[in-house]
Order: C-alpha cells, then structure tokens, then sequence
C-alpha cells in the first residue's frame, strides 16, 4: 500500500509498504477513504523527531471502509463505514468506562509513563501506524470505531477522529458559564471548531485571538470577535479587558501549545534539540523547558479572576517555568489533556446526521490526493495559501 513516512526533520514522503494484517482476533482492517492532518502532526514534522524512526507511518484521523474483521469481532462486518478514534483505547477497562479513553489501561504505554497508545504519532504513544495510508489495522473492533451511516460524505463524519472531540472537550472543560464569555488563543482546526461549539452551546461572546488574516477572516464570518494578535501583541489582555467590563473573559482555551508566536530562544531550542543523536535528544526534550509558553502565559494574563483555562495545545517539556504565584493568586482552574475520543461521540453524533450547525461539510480549505501529502505538510507548516484543513485521500 502507500502511507505517509517520516523521514527526518521536515522531510515527509509517501512510500510503497507492507499492507497491514490482521494480528488480534478482535482486529479490523480498514480502507481509508480520508484522513486529515492534524496540527500536532506539525509536531512531529517540527520538534518531535528524536521519538521516531525513518518509515514511521504518520496520522491519526482517518476514516474508511471496513475491509477484513478477526474471528472475534461481532458488531462490524466488512462494507462497514467507520470513522477511527485517534486513541487506541480499548473502551471496557477502568479508565474507559470513566471515560477518559485517552488514559486506557489496556494500551497505556508504561515503559514511556505517558497514557494511551495514539494512531501516527511517536514511541511516547506507541509507536502505531497510522493512518495517512491507503489501510490501518484498528484493534478493538467492537468498541473502538465508530460506525456511521452511508450517504453523506466524508466530510461529515471525518472529524470524529481528532477535531470534534478535541474541541468539544476544550470547550466541556473550559466550563464556560450560560451566557459567558470565552477567548480561543489560536485558530487553527482546533480553535476554529472550539469557537464554533461554543457559540453553538450558548456563550454570549467568542473571541478568538490569531495572526493569520484567513483564520481571522474566517472565525470571524462565524460570528466569533476576531482579534489580529499583531496588532496587539503587547496589549491583548487589556483589549479582551476591554470588551468584558475590565474583567476578562470566563475561561479560556489554549489551542496553540509548544509552537507558539515568540520565544526566539525557546525556538531555537526547539531547533537545536531537533538535531541531536535521538537518546540525547529525548533527554533533552524528558528534563529541559522545550516549550514556547507564550500561549499559556497569555491565557494567565487574559483569563478573569476565579476563571478556567483549558488547554488542548500540545506541550512537550517537562521542565516548563510555569507561573505557580500568579495561577494561585488568580485562583484560576487548569485542566488539560488528550481527548478522550469516544466519550463525546455520543454527544457530537447527533450534530453531524441532520443539519450542520457546526460547518464540518466545508470545515477543510484544501482537499488533496495522499500523494500531496508531503507538500501539503510544507504548506501547513507555512501557514501558506490559507491552509487551516487538509484532508487527504488515498
């Protein structure tokens, strides 16, 4: 089959591979019909090097056609549409049945301490092929996949992989009171669906914060207060002041992570780990503050007193200077953390088989053959020809 691999550092290239077999008795193979690229898929592309190898299969929001199920599967059949969790979780353990499906207990990676195994994304989650591919082995055939009804087209059910859920946690967890107000810092995929899904569930004002004029340009025409963060890149937190009775907003989300606007020095950190022998690198990435923290700071800064922030920005260093004296004084509540895919299936399903009160049937600006891939990545990468979705098709 052909998949999108990862070479090296910015160096992406689609490949002839083994096809994928069935391997476990409650796996299914699936034909991918589309699969998106995801801005933590930039990671990878930019910083996370050092956790893969050449040929590493990339992706993890794919959606397709059941092909093959292992002897033990029962509630999928081949023909089956299914969209694929980007969390390998296997939906029936402890942490599962609590929901939080991206800390399953079956597939926790324990030799790396981090949580669930991901589809595409590195040896912190795994190492599992992912889904930028023409086929993907997806265990748990029962209670991972989401199946979804024939007719309407990819565009629809596609982002339950990755962006629905993401988004709609950041929102659940911003805790955004009726009526209340919310800024989304970045609006990329995740931002932009955030902002929509939470003027969706009631709140009275959105304001998204960017640098890109597409993305402002198109938050905007959703009804969302788009601010150019270049025109109030010193003064952010007195505008959003501003436009909330000198308050800031209720909650805000941090869609950006370890990527974001300044930190020269951070950057070039970022840069400089990126070129070091892989163990070095990890311990480099494991013990050191590798993240720009300007997002977050901003979040501090533009958040009310007694406010949230909820982060679904990825972050990757563990020894990040994070203002303790401020969080505490502002008596601000954090939470953060890889989606748990399918405890919000439920909730979003219904949003996507009617009406399209969220815009998911126009939601990606470009729509390529699996072979652009590797462009499609440099022009992500670029923030260029105002690329906020892609999706791919093998």
């Amino acid at each position: 089959m052909r998949a999108l691999t990862w070479q090296g550092r910015r160096d992406v290239r689609v490949e002839t591979v083994p096809d994928p077999r069935i391997q476990d008795p409650t796996d299914v193979i699936v034909r991918v019909t589309s699969t998106g690229i995801c801005g933590s898929d930039l990671h990878l592309y930019e910083v996370l090097g050092p956790y893969l190898d050449p040929g590493d299969i990339l992706g993890h929001e794919p959606m397709g056609i059941v092909e093959e199920t292992g002897s033990d599967v029962r509630s999928l059949s081949p023909g089956d549409r299914v969209v694929v969790p980007f969390n390998v979780s296997c939906g029936t353990c402890f942490m599962c049945e609590h929901g939080l499906h991206s800390q399953c207990e079956t597939t926790q990676v324990r030799e790396r301490g981090t949580g669930a195994a991901l589809f595409g994304y590195t040896k912190l989650y795994g190492q599992v092929p992912g889904g930028q591919a023409q086929f993907l082995r997806v265990p748990f055939g029962d209670t991972l996949p989401v199946k979804v009804p024939e007719g309407p087209p990819d565009e629809r059910f596609v982002y339950l992989s990755d962006v629905l859920p993401t988004a709609w946690q950041a929102v659940e967890y911003a805790a955004v009171p009726p009526g209340g107000s919310l800024t989304v810092l970045g609006l990329g995929p995740i931002g932009d669906m955030a902002a929509r899904i939470a003027l969706h569930r009631g709140a009275s004002l959105v304001v998204g914060v960017d640098l890109v004029p597409e993305r402002l340009r198109r938050a905007s025409s959703r009804g969302v207060t788009a601010l150019d963060l270049r025109e109030h890149d010193h003064g952010l937190g007195d505008t959003i002041r501003d436009l909330t009775d000198g308050r800031g907003t209720d909650a805000v989300i941090d869609a950006v992570g370890m990527e974001a606007h300044g930190a020269p020095l951070v950057k070039a950190a970022q840069w400089a780990t990126a070129k070091l022998p892989g163990a070095l690198a990890q311990k480099v990435m494991e013990h050191l503050g590798v993240d720009r923290l300007n997002a977050l700071y901003t979040a501090i800064d533009v958040v009310r007193r007694g406010g949230t922030i909820s982060l679904a920005g990825v972050y990757g260093g563990m020894a990040d200077p994070i203002p303790m004296l401020t969080l505490f004084d502002k008596q601000l509540q954090l939470r953060m953390g890889q989606a748990n895919v399918r405890r919000w299936v439920d909730d979003i399903l219904p949003l996507l088989t009617e009406s399209d009160p969220l815009g998911v049937e126009n939601f990606a600006t470009h729509v390529l053959p699996l072979e652009e891939g590797p462009q499609a990545y440099e022009t992500f990468q670029a923030k260029a020809d105002g690329m906020v979705k892609t999706l791919l098709k093998p």
